[in-house]
């Protein structure tokens, strides 16, 4: 019997035992819905064809954990709680704070310049902090490595020590930091 003949549930069972086909099957039978339905919320064609994927994708990682009797329902419930989701994400990031209103373009600026300030002074104080704590040495190397942009050949050659030293005091010295600042929080 042809795939799309198929029922419902004979899809999923299939889907179960890991047939790719019977998942394009069930895909080509509901995209549609689940995209109408996420549509109709949110009016964007991208944000509602991420809930399509990201549905399907779930349903085809968690395929051998979910018993599913209902597909239609399944589907149209998950595409509602998508949805809510997304509304909610995008109610919640609606304020826009700035710290200078001649920067503002026409409301669509999406970065807390003012936050990015404070989270950057932040950071340069704790690199700072945590800077002064190494070893005169291996600050000293750091700084001529990190701040003036000297390579390891010019450090050795500088401070008459080897390059050896250089980069042992440079993994010395970013270790640290790496343990120092683990759980400043960093923004992407």
């Amino acid at each position: 019997m042809p795939l799309n003949e198929r029922t419902d549930a004979e899809l999923w069972s299939a889907i179960c035992r890991d047939d790719k086909k019977a998942f394009d099957a069930l895909f080509e039978r509901y995209w549609t819905l689940i995209y109408n339905t996420a549509f109709a919320y949110l009016k964007e064609e991208d944000a509602s064809s991420q809930i399509v994927h990201d549905i399907f994708l779930n349903l085809w990682r968690k395929r051998h954990e979910y018993e599913i009797l209902q597909f239609k329902g399944y589907l149209s419930t998950a595409a509602r709680y998508h949805v809510f989701k997304a509304l909610k994400a995008k109610k919640a990031s609606n304020l826009v704070y700035v710290e200078d209103y001649t920067e503002l373009n026409d409301g669509r600026q999406s970065r807390n310049m003012g936050d990015e300030n404070i989270n950057t002074a932040e950071l340069e104080t704790a690199l700072q902090g945590s800077l002064d704590k190494l070893p005169k040495r291996c600050r000293e190397i750091f700084t001529l490595s990190r701040t003036n942009q000297l390579s390891n050949d010019e450090i050795a050659e500088k401070l008459s020590i080897s390059k050896r030293t250089v980069e042992n005091q440079l993994t010395t010295a970013l270790q640290y930091l790496r343990n120092a600042l683990k759980y400043f929080p960093f923004q992407t």
